[in-house]
């Protein structure tokens, strides 16, 4: 392999250990090449100040601003009695707003000498606030001096870069950092092929890292961006490319319905006609079934597009053609409906030697942690001698005494709550590695990102059933207007007179130990200095309080589940009015009687969860009401994006607000949300088609060469962004 020795350079050789430590602590950052990518989030303009009115709380800012006034106080205090202590405020301001500096003690002396009105300098430090003010304690400074010194010379041209920086490491010190190590850059090796950059007029990588981090103008940053943010897209592209080429090698059993089987035979007695949607989607997995390598397709649909028939479907096609299907649901509730379900969806082609059962029926059966011993071992038996045909189940099904006698497909429900290795297990039971057929009806971000990616196959049902009821969604201010939440529980009144059911979700259980749960606050729960609102207690309050009178009960995922399967079955008899949960009802429960759901601080929930759990009222002819409660502020980001989901049922455009709030996560590695993004250029949603375009070049570039011979910089490049770590992730997919 290529290596690329000046990039390779520990920083410590290069900046001093103290420098080299912080940057690997706080900034991930170990060597010149690491460094040369770490990339300014933006870049100030010397005559421009920045706008000290948007500035974020309890954040480290970098602002460019002017001294107005400096006032030295002195005062007593415990450790300078005499009235000693002395305490500088410093106001700057930009022209769009004021923000006070202070320094204590002997932090006074040098700034007293140095922030004189009338000087320009770069602050650095965290946003607080002090008697309802902004003000930054003892922030880093640097003088902008407008002659030939230092200064002048660091920040060279116009245009000054300011990094992400952290506490320990101030954005120009960073800045200094790469004036160090940008002669390096000449060293880049490229990783875009050659007729790939002219033929899309990229600039080469050395120039593109010269004028990232020292641009002269505009255009130069712009030229940059286009061109790092290739190599990004490219990268990834290609190492998704070869995943999807290296699984086209795999030998898989092509499974075929037969014309008189079980499929053939379900179809004829379907009370109603397939939508549109749901016959497209279930060719384009036959199709994929049909062929002999494995099918690795993602079925995105909207909460009750009928996902699950077209699931069911393409089981039944594998077990027409002398295969088992597997089913694998996130929680024991919802494969109990599952199965429920699907065995009623079946009748009698579900009761395979049985009597009664139809001629060419199989047996479908249910595999859960909670199974009593002999359940278990009859379900056991059946999958591993073929009897059945289908297996709904649990992580239950991953366990090593659970033999298949021929596992040709496995479904999974939820796929954001199953872990790779889950997932990978399950396949390794096959003979041959199985078909896989993934089902969400809400693409959480990282999946969003991912399917722009393309790594997976994608199929999507955007038509409801017909007879589905539209939901209406309404925000209820708790806090500004408090007669709207009595009025809620008024609304909850009349469905339940109706003859309707209604759900409370509340974001806690209420039984917790309370100290362990909840150490680690966002600045929000720090504001209201409250705990979430919890299950056990709400249930109570209702009972005695708005609700009284009527059949209210509880359900969360700490009950035994024999329990929280008489409580649900309950609810869906009709025997309860009310049940008041946790997100154990997020996914897949159906009580089609249920018209109305409060969210209890619902800005506790991500927007994503928020439209899965909406998704289970509505489910009959009458329509749907969904409630959220909140207590935020109306200015809050909370509440903007409360307010998204309730203007919207589009899960797609939901997905799209909470990708953008939340980037993307590591896209290729194991992190859910944006705290770790292996992107550093790329937007998901902004750049979908150099996305896109990148996608296609990778596909011919893996084609014509699957193990890049003829491209040491790029193979270079993918051993760089593929650690181990996100290499098994891609082997495990």
């Amino acid at each position: 392999m290529d290596c690329v020795p000046a990039l390779d350079e520990p920083l410590k050789k290069v900046l001093g250990p103290a420098t080299a430590k912080v940057m690997a602590e706080h900034l991930g950052l170990h060597t010149v090449g690491d460094l040369l990518h770490h990339y300014p989030r933006r870049y100030e303009e010397r005559g421009q100040l920045t706008h000290l009115a948007d500035l974020p709380m309890d954040e480290h800012v970098t602002v460019v601003a002017q001294v107005a006034d400096a006032r030295l106080h002195t005062f007593a205090s415990s450790r300078a009695p005499r009235g000693k202590g002395q305490r500088l405020e410093v106001t700057i301001t930009d022209g769009s707003g004021r923000l006070q500096l202070v320094f204590f003690g002997a932090g006074v002396h040098k700034p007293h000498k140095e922030l004189l009105p009338g000087t320009r300098a770069m602050f650095a430090g965290k946003v607080s606030v002090f008697n309802r003010r902004l003000q930054l304690a003892h922030p880093a400074y640097e003088l902008l001096r407008g002659d030939a010194e230092e200064t002048v010379e660091t920040w060279a041209g116009a245009l000054i870069p300011i990094y992400p920086a952290t506490a320990k490491l101030e954005s120009w010190k960073i800045g200094k950092a790469l004036q160090t190590v940008l002669p390096s850059a000449q060293e880049a090796a490229d990783p875009l092929p050659e007729s790939l950059r002219e033929g899309r007029g990229l600039v080469p990588l050395p120039e593109a890292l010269l004028k990232i981090h020292r641009p002269h103008t505009k255009a130069d940053i712009e030229e940059a961006r286009a061109r790092l943010k290739w190599d990004e897209a490219f990268v990834l592209q290609v190492a998704l490319a070869r995943r999807r080429y290296a699984d086209t090698q795999l030998p898989a059993v092509p499974r075929r319905p037969r014309p008189d089987g079980i499929l053939a035979a379900f179809d004829d007695r379907l009370p109603f006609t397939l939508t549109e949607g749901q016959r497209k989607v279930s060719e384009e997995i036959f199709a994929d079934l049909a062929t002999d390598h494995p099918m690795h397709r993602l079925l995105q649909g909207e909460v009750g597009s009928g996902k699950t028939m077209v699931a069911l479907r393409a089981m039944l096609a594998v077990v027409d053609a002398g295969g088992q299907a597997a089913m694998l649901a996130p929680t024991e509730v919802l494969a109990q409906q599952h199965h429920r379900s699907v065995t009623e969806m079946m009748g009698d082609l579900a009761q395979g030697g049985m009597l009664g059962g139809a001629e060419n029926a199989t047996k479908v059966v249910l595999l859960t942690g909670s199974m009593g011993a002999a359940a278990r071992r009859q379900a056991l038996l059946d999958l591993a001698t073929g009897e059945a045909g289908i297996v709904i189940g649990t992580h239950a099904l991953i366990e090593d005494k659970v033999q298949f006698h021929d596992l040709g497909l496995v479904v999974v429900d939820e796929q954001h709550r199953f872990g790779v290795e889950q997932r990978d297990a399950l396949r390794g039971k096959g003979k041959q590695p199985p078909h896989l057929l993934v089902m969400t009806a809400t693409p959480i971000p990282r999946t969003v990102a991912m399917t722009v990616f393309g790594d997976l196959e994608t199929s999507v049902l955007d038509q409801l059933p017909a007879g589905r009821s539209p939901i209406a969604s309404h925000v209820v201010p708790a806090a500004d207007k408090p007669h709207f939440l009595a009025r809620a529980w008024e609304r909850v009144r009349e469905e339940v007179e109706k003859g309707h059911q209604a759900y409370v979700v509340c974001p806690r259980i209420g039984d917790e130990e309370d100290g362990a749960k909840a150490k680690k606050k966002s600045p929000e729960d720090e504001a209201e200095k409250r705990p979430p609102l919890a299950v056990l207690d709400t249930a109570e309050q209702l009972a005695r309080g708005p609700l009284a009178g009527l059949r209210v009960e509880v359900l969360h995922g700490r009950m035994q589940p024999d329990d929280k399967d008489a409580v649900m079955r309950r609810f869906a008899a009709g025997e309860v009015d009310v049940l008041v949960a946790t997100t154990v009802i997020e996914v897949g429960v159906n009580v089609p009687n249920a018209t109305v759901m409060v969210i209890m601080d619902a800005d506790r929930f991500g927007v994503s969860q928020l439209h899965q759990l909406r998704g289970r009222v509505g489910r009959g002819s009458a329509p749907g009401l969904c409630l959220l409660v909140s207590e935020m502020p109306e200015a809050s980001a909370a509440r903007q994006r409360l307010n998204a989901v309730a203007s919207t049922l589009d899960g797609f455009e939901l997905s799209r607000i909470d990708l953008e709030q939340r980037r993307e996560g590591d896209v290729l590695g194991q992190a859910q949300s944006g705290t770790r993004s292996s992107l550093r250029m790329l937007a998901v949603i902004d750049d979908e088609e150099v996305i896109a375009e990148a996608r296609e070049e990778a596909t011919r570039i893996v084609a014509a060469d699957p193990e890049l011979e003829r491209l040491p910089a790029l193979r270079t490049a993918l051993d760089a962004l593929l650690d181990e770590e996100r290499e098994q992730y891609l082997e495990k997919g």
